[in-house]
């Protein structure tokens, strides 16, 4: 698989947040950088599905994020407490 390089600006504190963040992973500053990408790549694409999937459902009023959130909060109190 072959790589490109990309140069990025960051302000000086991010990039000392991310150097500290790398250090404490005893791991590069490519290698947090291409993980934080994957992650929120990943978690934005499970977020348009849901989203996706409740518009093709109908309804009034749309989702969002937050709504999404109390959802599985209350489903996981409901289930801790049928315990």
């Amino acid at each position: 698989m072959a790589t490109v390089t990309v140069n990025i600006s960051f302000k000086d504190s991010l990039l000392a947040e991310i150097d500290q963040t790398a250090n404490q992973e005893s791991r590069s500053r490519s290698e947090l950088l291409r993980e934080a990408a994957r992650i929120y790549i990943r978690r934005n694409n499970r977020w348009s599905q849901i989203f996706r999937l409740t518009e093709s459902r109908g309804g009034d009023a749309p989702i969002s994020e937050f709504d999404v959130l109390d959802e599985i909060q209350s489903y996981r109190r409901e289930k801790k407490a049928s315990k």
